[in-house]
This record gives C-alpha cells, sequence and structure tokens, in this order.
C-alpha cells in the first residue's frame, strides 16, 4: 500500500494539503492519508466494478423476480456506501503496518531466483490460502449465535445486484477481507503483485453476484462462480466458498447449483442452466 501512498502524496497530500513542515513519514500524517485513500479509493473501486457489471453483465430480467425486493439497488449502494468507512478503520490499521514495514511485502524482483515465475505461484497460493480462510470466516458468520448480528444484513438480497457484492455489515466485511491482510504478514509477496490481487478480489466479488452462470461446464465442479453463490443467497447453508469448491465438498456443504436450481420451478435459474 505504500506504493499507493507515495503517489497519493506526490500528486495531491504534499502539494495541496500539508504544510511542509510536517513531516512525510510522520506516522498521524499516514494514517490520516491512508484512511482517506482506502475510503475513496475503495468506493471507487466498487462503484466501478459494480456499475459495469450491472449494466454490461447482469440478467436485468432478475429485477422482475420476486425476491428481488423494492429499491433493492438503491439499498444495496447505499449500505455499502455507509459501511465503508467503518470497514477501513480496522483496514487501514493493517495497511499502516504494511507501510511501516512491519509485513513480508518487498519490491525487488530479482531477490527470488525464480523472478517473475515464483510472482506467478505466490498468486496462485494467495488464492488457494484466502479461500480456505474465507470458506471458514464465512461458515462461522453463519452459525445461529454469530449470523442475525452480523452477517444477516448481507442475506437480506436473496437475488443480488453486482451492488450487494460488498454490501455486508462492517464487522462482516472486515472479517471475510482479512485473510489478504493476514496473508502478507505470512508470506512474502510483491507489492505490485499485492496491489493487483487487490483489484482482482474485487472484480471476482462483484461477479459472483452478478446473476451471469459463465463458468464453463468443465469446470463447473471446481469453481465457484455466480451459480454456486446465487445457491448460497437462497438456501444460506451451502456454498460457502470465495473461488472454489474444495473446502464445501470438503465441509460437507457443497451443493450443486445444477441440480438445486433446477428444482426450482422458475425460469430465471432454468433458462441459465440449460
Amino acid at each position: 500500500m505504500d506504493i499507493v501512498l507515495d503517489y497519493s502524496e506526490e500528486f495531491f497530500f504534499k502539494p495541496y494539503i500539508y504544510p511542509e513542515t510536517w513531516r512525510q513519514d510522520d506516522p498521524l500524517r499516514q494514517l490520516i492519508n491512508l484512511y482517506v485513500v482506502t475510503n475513496i479509493g475503495g468506493a471507487l473501486l466498487y462503484l466501478s466494478c459494480a456499475t459495469a457489471s450491472f449494466y454490461l453483465l447482469f440478467d436485468h430480467q432478475l429485477m422482475k423476480h420476486p425476491l428481488f425486493i423494492k429499491d433493492q439497488v438503491k439499498l444495496e449502494i447505499q449500505y455499502t456506501l455507509k459501511s465503508v468507512p467503518w470497514i477501513s478503520i480496522p483496514t487501514v490499521a493493517l495497511f499502516f503496518l504494511e507501510v511501516r514495514g512491519h509485513s513480508k511485502l518487498y519490491d525487488e524482483v530479482e531477490r527470488s531466483p525464480l523472478g517473475w515465475m515464483k510472482e506467478l505461484a505466490n498468486f496462485v497460493f494467495f488464492v488457494f490460502f484466502t479461500d480456505m480462510l474465507i470458506y471458514w470466516i464465512h461458515r462461522f458468520l453463519h452459525h445461529r449465535t454469530i449470523y442475525k448480528h452480523f452477517h444477516k444484513p448481507h442475506h437480506i438480497w436473496k437475488v443480488p445486484s453486482p451492488f450487494a457484492s460488498h454490501a455486508f455489515h462492517p464487522v462482516d466485511g472486515f472479517l471475510q477481507s482479512a485473510p489478504y491482510h493476514i496473508f502478507v504478514f505470512l508470506f512474502p509477496l510483491h507489492k505490485v503483485t499485492y496491489l493487483g490481487l487487490y483489484v482482482i478480489v474485487n472484480v471476482w466479488s462483484t461477479s459472483i453476484h452478478d446473476g451471469l452462470f459463465l463458468v464453463p461446464k468443465v469446470l463447473q465442479p471446481v469453481i465457484n462462480g455466480a451459480a454456486n453463490h446465487t445457491v448460497h443467497h437462497l438456501y444460506f447453508d451451502y456454498n460457502y466458498g470465495q473461488y472454489f469448491t474444495l473446502w464445501d465438498r470438503i465441509g460437507g456443504s457443497y451443493l450443486d447449483p445444477s441440480t438445486k436450481l433446477l428444482e426450482e420451478n422458475d425460469a430465471s435459474w432454468k433458462n441459465k442452466l440449460n
């Protein structure tokens, strides 16, 4: 995150906001900058991804579904934008530790004898590692003593639009994002790879809420796409995974959307799965 922080300092905070006497590496200044950048950047990334998905990919016929509530898109956006400033507080604390050099992020590919091949391996490991943690965190959030307090707001949207992708209670939103931050305190990762993954994660989160069942048939048993996540929103106790079906199969929570959704007497799903 120090890459983003440096750019924001050079082109905005330093020339327009702060006096020259305030050191750029002052901890309070860095915390303020990180909070501003995280909120604005997070909101812009969410709105751009969700808007593009909504107008280019989302099946607008789903808005006629009886479970699609009145003014749902507006409510999803409002809920998200109210939650982001609160989710940002613990997130900024972790970004601050990264910026102060307490993570295993690095900026020289030359340190590795495998160069960018190692970064590709790190990318794959990151996806599998975070998928495992998110599965168990997500499943924990469905426990009856926890669910109603933190995760239930996300399930208001039984037939979600892309704008529901980040519509979480702040505690829920932070807990499900925590694995991405935990990773860089445990394992080495290039700073550019980390930023790229940050964007990819947000794009993926949007895509599994777009109602567009595009995963190729050969990959459907493996990939936790929009069809799987639609089942999760409709039936709650299945398909907790983020990217893959692996941990749902291990944990006994996998439900095949091609059979479950076809049981519904609803053309909304049948047309997509056939």
